[in-house]
């Protein structure tokens, strides 16, 4: 299944819109439309991930380089509305607060 990446601003923040399950197959494009977001130079970076139902190692690698390239652009990475199973995942990795991880309310 391929994934859909929608990319808008919000003031200062770059909103991605991530729809689909996030895995070895397509975890490029994710990687490609966050290093095209931290290029802009916004202040944040914030990952919708509220239409994503899975996510490999190969994606929350994807995640974790584009919170450490964020960080060297001085911009934040958080990735929201997670469903609890990914953020339960995210958690048991330790990378949850790195991700400025959060769960759909």
């Amino acid at each position: 299944m391929g994934i859909s990446i929608t990319s808008g601003r919000r003031g200062e923040t770059s909103v991605l819109s991530v729809v689909g399950e996030v895995d070895v197959s397509n975890a490029s494009e994710l990687r490609d439309a966050l290093d095209r977001a931290i290029e802009e130079g916004p202040a944040s970076i914030e990952v919708d991930f509220s239409e994503v139902p899975y996510i490999d190692s190969t994606g929350i690698g994807v995640l974790v380089g584009a919170a450490h390239r964020s960080a060297d652009a001085n911009a934040t990475l958080s990735v929201t509305n997670l469903q609890k199973n990914i953020a339960r995942v995210l958690s048991l990795l330790g990378v949850d607060k790195e991700l400025g991880a959060g769960t759909q309310e």
